[in-house]
């Protein structure tokens, strides 16, 4: 089993550039403290790049990886193509636990396609009676190591990417792998190969497709007739040239053969694993970025397709900037999974360092004793001959004795003053110390602030009457969520939370909820805005005056309304939330009247103005003056494409009739049900008109906007003084 430590360096090296992330959990929390994101002189893979220029591109990057960051004695782990490795699991026969390794061993000598002294290797134990067996040739992993060797680094271990992609996904994304008969799909979409990893809780399956990014390239290279370096850079900035559609359409055959791949691949999987649901998608790697591609991808696979813009269960130390971290973050998967293994906090534990380096290791080791050795025994040497210098010389001048003695007299004042010095130094440390401390005062905030606002909308708990459709929707289970009519369903989806901290609740303005129109500009999933510095530093009372400027919202900061001077005494959060519901009557879920004190019949909006008895009385937020329409706003309509709405609302579909006419509507992401609102046709499939010739309409989903302010009851002091950090 790896062995925990301090902080590790993990890198990865693709075709067009190095990736680093430096991890630590020297604090007790598993801490981003570094990285590096080092783009190649030329794609590797590109037309015309030799072997010999390939190498050298490689050593300029490691070599500028070395003098861009503090490698110190941390641990390096590396990671290896999966193009150029073997993974594969076994069932072993029932033996015992002894017997294991030499069993293992004679798999191994059966199952790798190489003579086995000619490959690194290493075996982990699955679940019950599964082994895996991974290897990789020494060439390739000798070849990969020894651009870190000409930079004076140790490689302490060497992974195999798609098990570092399982390992990332299996410890930040836990709800993601919770059993075995779901399981989720990872799709690293790289420059030259796809990996395509399956993970469920004690399993992982993993396949290679030979293309990338480059076959998109090259594809724009063959229709506009550019060099590869040409049409990689115009496939870079597609959206925004004037020639975006043609650019599209010259892709559209790669889009589909690489769809057809999957599929393919995600068929062979099924066909092996018939009891095993594939219920998500996570999309990484920079061939995600490619306009249009995971959508793509997910009307042509029909999977839910996610890309995540950041990790779960990291946190970013203040040094690190948080957001060109996030710019990146999805090429970051792979040196996540590898630093998570060397923290000892993996699934996958193997590792692939040949032999030969790991005990050129244990010598370089080894070495720093032997040196330390000799020099004691020359010191002990040279401390002998001076004794009996010394000895033979007292007997002639004691006058240079005592020279010797009043010399070390002085030195040991000039020791004890330093010694002083340096107790003074400590508390001025000690003072700078406990001051970037308070930084961490108020970090659990935030995450309690969402559990409030999550914690009143509608769920098992506050309805208890749906408490199995909220599980059957939590499960994933579409059956059993349309046991319950869709205009029943008791359910506030939310596409949009954007929340800010202000000093002055009466005179901070409203965020504005994204609204759009029509299908050609729809976006899916959830927005949300997170707390910058300068929001931090207002609640912990560091930066003094002013109010922060509200999402969406032009403008520089301003203290209050039009002669209002000083700040009230009232500090907290304004939020805006906008989402969507199948329930037939929006307001009932939202702000129902006339339901007292039967909690039952309460609304989102009845919760919030009820915190501490939603919270069992221990909540530190209650709703501002929901009476003052500057302070509190509720908006709701129809879910249809031909008026604005909230973004993130629904799946566009193109449905037709039995006229063979096509139309756009929106469906639910889950349950592919019509949620927007759609004509009415009678049993011939023609429209129903009324007296006027106008067509009539059937209503589905609503969707709510929601603008209110929560008041933090214990809110620390605002600092003192101008704008200047206190």
């Amino acid at each position: 089993m790896t062995e925990k430590i301090g902080s590790v360096w993990a890198v990865d090296i693709g075709n067009t550039s190095l990736k680093a992330l430096r991890l630590s959990n020297e604090s007790g929390t598993l801490e981003v403290i570094g990285f590096d994101h080092i783009p190649h002189g030329k794609v590797l893979s590109g037309t015309g790049v030799k072997d010999q220029e390939r190498q050298e591109l490689i050593a300029l990057s490691v070599r500028q990886f070395v003098q861009q960051n503090d490698i110190g004695k941390d641990e390096i782990i590396v990671a290896v193509p999966s193009q150029n490795s073997f993974a594969r699991f076994v069932n072993l026969p029932p033996v015992e636990a002894k017997r294991i390794p030499e069993i293992v061993r004679f798999e191994a000598s059966q199952q790798i396609p190489f003579d086995i002294t000619d490959v690194a290797w290493d075996w982990q134990m699955m679940k019950e009676g599964k082994v895996g067996i991974f290897a990789i040739k020494n060439e390739v992993v000798t070849e990969e190591l020894e651009h870190f060797s000409r930079e004076n680094l140790q490689v302490s271990y060497v992974q195999i990417s798609p098990m570092a992609l399982y390992n990332y996904v299996v410890y930040d994304r836990p709800d993601l792998t919770r059993s075995d008969t779901q399981a989720t799909v990872v799709l690293n979409v790289g420059a030259e190969n796809t990996d395509l990893v399956v993970c469920t809780e004690s399993d992982v399956w993993q396949r290679t497709i030979p293309m990338g990014g480059n076959a998109f390239t090259k594809a724009i290279s063959d229709t506009f007739k550019l060099s590869f370096e040409k049409a990689e850079k115009l496939k870079r900035t597609a959206p925004m040239s004037k020639y975006a559609r043609q650019i599209l359409q010259a892709m559209k055959p790669v889009f589909a053969e690489l769809a057809a791949e999957i599929q393919r691949s995600i068929g062979f999987y099924n066909s092996a694993h018939p009891n095993t649901k594939l219920a998500k998608i996570v999309a990484l790697g920079g061939g995600t970025r490619m306009r249009g591609l995971l959508q793509y991808l997910q009307q042509s696979l029909q999977i839910p397709i996610e890309r995540p813009d950041a990790f779960k269960r990291i946190a970013i130390n203040p040094a690190v900037s948080a957001a060109k971290f996030h710019e990146n973050v999805a090429d970051f998967a792979i040196v996540y999974g590898l630093a998570i293994q060397t923290m000892g906090l993996g699934r996958i534990e193997c590792n692939l360092l040949p032999r030969t380096f790991a005990r050129s290791m244990a010598w370089s080791q080894k070495t720093k004793y032997f040196l330390i050795a000799a020099t004691l025994l020359l010191v002990a040497s040279v401390l002998a001959l001076a004794r009996t210098i010394i000895d033979r010389a007292s007997y002639t001048n004691r006058a240079s004795v005592r020279e010797k003695v009043r010399a070390v007299i002085n030195v040991a004042g000039d020791t004890e003053r330093e010694i002083e010095q340096e107790k003074v130094m400590e508390e001025q440390v000690e003072t700078a110390i406990n001051k970037e401390f308070e930084l961490f005062k108020y970090r659990d905030v935030l995450p309690m602030l969402h559990r409030t606002i999550i914690g009143a909308l509608p769920n098992g708990k506050n309805n208890p009457d749906q408490a199995q459709l909220y599980r059957a929707f939590a499960a994933g289970d579409v059956e059993g969520v349309k046991q319950v009519e869709r205009e029943q369903r008791k359910q506030l989806f939310v596409t949009e939370l954007s929340v800010y901290y202000t000093l002055d609740l009466p005179s901070a303005s409203f965020g504005v909820a994204g609204f759009e129109m029509g299908i050609g500009q729809r976006q899916t999933g959830v927005r949300g805005t997170r707390m910058d510095e300068q929001m931090y530093l207002e609640m912990l009372g560091r930066r003094g005056g002013g109010q922060y400027t509200p999402p969406g919202r032009g403008g520089a900061a301003t203290r209050g309304r039009p002669g209002q001077t000083e700040q009230t005494e009232d500090r907290g959060f304004v939020v805006t939330i906008a989402g969507y519901s199948p329930y037939g009557d929006i307001t009932e879920l939202l702000d129902p009247a006339r339901v007292q004190d039967d909690k039952g019949k309460w609304g989102f909006v009845t919760r919030l103005m009820n915190l501490d008895a939603v919270f069992d009385g221990n909540s530190p937020f209650e709703l501002y003056k929901k009476t003052d329409k500057n302070n509190f706003e509720v908006k709701a309509g129809e879910v249809d494409l031909e008026e604005q709405m909230p973004i993130g609302i629904g799946i566009s579909k193109t449905v037709g009739d039995e006229q063979g006419t096509e139309h756009q509507v929106l469906v639910d992401p889950m349950t592919n049900e019509v949620i927007s609102r759609v004509a009415k046709v009678d049993n011939e499939g023609k429209t129903v008109t009324d007296r006027r010739v106008k067509a009539e309409y059937e209503v589905n989903d609503h969707w709510y906007v929601v603008n209110f302010k929560l008041k933090w009851k214990v809110a620390p002091e605002p600092a003192k003084g101008g704008g200047a950090d206190q």
